[in-house]
């Protein structure tokens, strides 16, 4: 499945499926062409786009344990005057995305910085100031629609209550104590290990299905590709900036879901969930605290997945965090557009057979559900999602 991804025009492909029963198992594939630049290894670091919620919302939910804040909390307490409507708003409705805030990757001052054009060093304030900017889509609380904006609030809310970065507090709080020595936030285009290189097509190859804004993307030119491994992604913020790698996300969600990181009262917080679909409300995937929940043909899944310019993933679990996979690409806009059919295919077979592999069960040929809950978006909802 990995090499059907990559025959279909992914630059390269990382698995790691963890059933909790023996080694874990690990796959590479890449492309000749990208292998010219760097080969490829299961263990290189990768950015992770909006699986960085999932840390966000643990680092939360690790305050709200010590009394320093409540998922009750208005965003005025915190943040006054920055966000409208603040009193009404509350960290639950952030960490959940029930908040109504537009989503401030859909504001054209955030094309270039996604492009890689734009060198300018986001602060979580700004990215705020930038969702808010706009009309709320809802009133707070009365529906859900994923939104970056909510996250740009709660790093600056973390950052509020501790006073410390966002960079520091994923350091502290839970790279340092689980080990994961390839885990960071990024605050500049730097890494800091051996990485994965992400590629986006060039503008003379960027299919149709891509929006007209967004076909020329900076980097080093490469078979019709850019290398965009040198772009700055400190735009995602709190959003979407954290870098890390398949085993050490494996290593993040054991211990989130067992409760190493959580007491029980909030990791029960953090699975309380909230409709994501209402054409299916029951049934339908569910948003909880960082993280989303759905039934798949093999088993239900505590799931979040990533897309930032050159880099989409998806970190997968079950209810324990006893199983785990980790799905990663080296392209991002492809997917983000659906404008490679085949390519988004290849990627949802793969995905359905990983989620399978994770539970020891063999993969159905046509998958009833999506592999992992999928989030609706609109063409320009790109990136840090």
């Amino acid at each position: 499945m990995a090499k059907r991804l990559v025959d279909a025009g992914a630059p390269g492909v990382v698995v790691r499926v963890d059933d909790g029963h023996g080694r874990p198992v690990e796959i590479v594939e890449q492309a000749p062409w990208a292998a010219k630049d760097h080969r490829l290894k299961a263990g290189d670091e990768f950015r992770m786009g909006s699986n960085t919620k999932t840390m966000m919302a643990t680092i939360a939910l690790q305050l709200v344990a010590e009394g320093r804040l409540a998922l009750t909390d208005p965003v005025e307490k915190w943040l006054p005057g920055q966000v409208p409507n603040g009193r009404a708003i509350t960290l639950r409705m952030l960490l959940n995305h029930t908040s109504g805030l537009f989503d401030y990757t859909d504001d054209p001052a955030l094309v270039q910085p996604i492009l890689g054009k734009d060198p300018h060093r986001w602060t979580s304030a700004e990215l705020l100031a930038v969702g808010v900017k706009h009309p709320p889509l809802f009133a707070p609380g009365t529906r859900w629609s994923y939104s970056n904006t909510d996250y740009a609030a709660v790093g600056a809310v973390l950052e509020r209550v501790t006073g410390a970065s966002l960079a520091d507090l994923i350091r502290d709080r839970i790279a340092r104590p689980l080990n994961l020595k390839h885990t960071y936030l990024a605050v500049d285009g730097g890494w800091h290990g051996r990485y994965a290189r992400g590629y986006e097509p060039d503008s003379a190859h960027m299919p149709a299905g891509v929006p007209t804004a967004f076909r020329a993307v900076a980097g080093v030119p490469r078979d019709g590709h850019v290398n965009v491994s040198g772009n700055d992604p400190s735009w995602g913020g709190a959003a979407g900036a954290v870098v890390s790698t398949a085993q050490d996300w494996s290593r993040f969600f054991t211990a989130l879901m067992s409760g190493r990181l959580l007491p029980a009262a909030q990791l029960a917080e953090l699975r309380s969930t909230v409709p994501m679909d209402p054409e299916n409300p029951v049934n339908g995937p569910g948003s909880g605290l960082g993280i989303e929940t759905g039934t798949t043909p093999c088993g239900t899944i505590w799931a979040h997945d990533g897309g930032v310019t050159g880099y989409s993933s998806v970190n997968l679990t079950d209810s324990t965090g006893s199983r785990t996979a980790t799905v990663l690409v080296s392209t991002e806009f492809l997917f983000e557009f659906g404008a490679d059919p085949r390519l988004v295919a290849a990627d949802q077979a793969l995905k359905t057979a990983v989620t399978c592999a994770m539970f020891g069960r063999p993969a159905p040929a046509v998958p009833a559900v999506p592999a992992v809950p999928i989030t609706p978006t609109t063409p320009a909802t790109t990136q840090a999602h």
